[in-house]
């Protein structure tokens, strides 16, 4: 655990002027929050939003956060590979270098089974395949940085209690809200570690960590299960899982400390997992977090990647 004065520290530094750094997500919530870190410290940043007018208001608020905060906005919807080769093409265009990149969008635990344009459960599709072929079709401007571009996958307490399913990745047979949300934070956990081995081993000038933000109140509990109820027992449930995160767990700007800790903090190091360090992890200043035994097996890992491969018809 890192004492007050080391975090508080940490928190103010590195100065990011002239770093280029895109966050998927931003326009709420957890990614709204690095966002706003980045751009206290200067960081030009790259922001794809999948909604013009969600992304207007986020730059809105954003510039009412940090007025000398410089942002470009971009288009991306993780849910379709073409997308993303576009989106990645677009940040090619505008920049020679990306020093920094945080995979952070995500949708959780949709109450009924839905696909990606490419055919993939959504969740996997989304949190998993999207941001594996964003960091792809990236990885040529993050090899550019200086030093190397520093990739931040956002993974969830959930993956603690994933399996990765080979046998029905998609979940066609038997669809779980939650199994499906699970399987996908884990493979976020896998492919963070995956792509620090790979890069350790293939001299790739990039450098690969996660991070988790613990029991964070942000919007994605909003498109969750609730969302597919009755409207008024919707809102009784959004309320109460609300008021849960915020009596157990912590605000999304607390929630963030962790993701900015992997992303900016001179002693993270590629490959290693960080989150909050109160009672099961679910609050607290951040530090090391605990890997689960399923993304330790380096089989699964591999394995998960050249199915992630196959899928997205990306060879890395």
């Amino acid at each position: 655990m890192l004492g007050r004065h080391e975090w508080a520290v940490t928190a103010k530094q590195p100065n990011l002027d002239g770093r280029v750094a895109l966050v998927t997500g931003a326009n709420s919530g957890l990614g709204f929050e690095v966002a706003c870190g980045l751009a206290t410290r200067g960081a030009r940043l790259l922001l794809p939003v999948r909604n013009a007018e969600r992304g207007k208001a986020a730059l809105a608020a954003l510039k009412a956060r940090c007025p000398t905060a410089l942002v470009e906005m971009l288009t991306l919807d993780l849910t379709s590979l073409q997308s993303v080769a576009a989106c990645a093409a677009e940040v090619a265009r505008l920049t020679n270098r990306l020093d920094i990149l945080v995979n952070n969008a995500g949708i959780m635990a949709p109450a009924q089974r839905q696909e990606t344009q490419d055919g993939f459960e959504v969740q996997f599709g989304t949190n998993h395949l999207g941001h594996f072929a964003l960091t792809y079709h990236l990885r040529p401007l993050l090899e550019a940085a200086p030093g190397g571009g520093v990739v931040t996958t956002v993974a969830s307490l959930a993956a603690c209690k994933g399996s990765i399913h080979f046998d029905d990745l998609q979940f066609r047979h038997r669809y779980s809200a939650f199994g499906a949300y699970q399987q996908s934070k884990l493979a976020n956990l896998l492919f963070a570690r995956e792509l620090a081995r790979k890069a350790g081993e293939a001299g790739w000038n990039i450098h690969s960590r996660a991070a988790h933000p613990g029991w964070s109140s942000t919007s994605i509990i909003a498109n969750g299960p609730a969302s597919a109820l009755p409207e008024a027992l919707g809102k009784v449930e959004r309320v109460l899982g609300s008021a849960v995160l915020r009596v157990m767990g912590q605000s999304a700007a607390r929630g963030v400390e962790p993701l900015l800790y992997a992303t900016l903090a001179p002693t993270a190091r590629d490959g290693d997992y960080y989150g909050p360090q109160g009672t099961k992890e679910r609050r607290g200043q951040p530090g090391p977090a605990h890997v689960p035994a399923a993304a330790l097996k380096a089989s699964t890992a591999e394995r998960l990647w050249d199915v992630s491969e196959r899928l997205t018809g990306l060879g890395w």
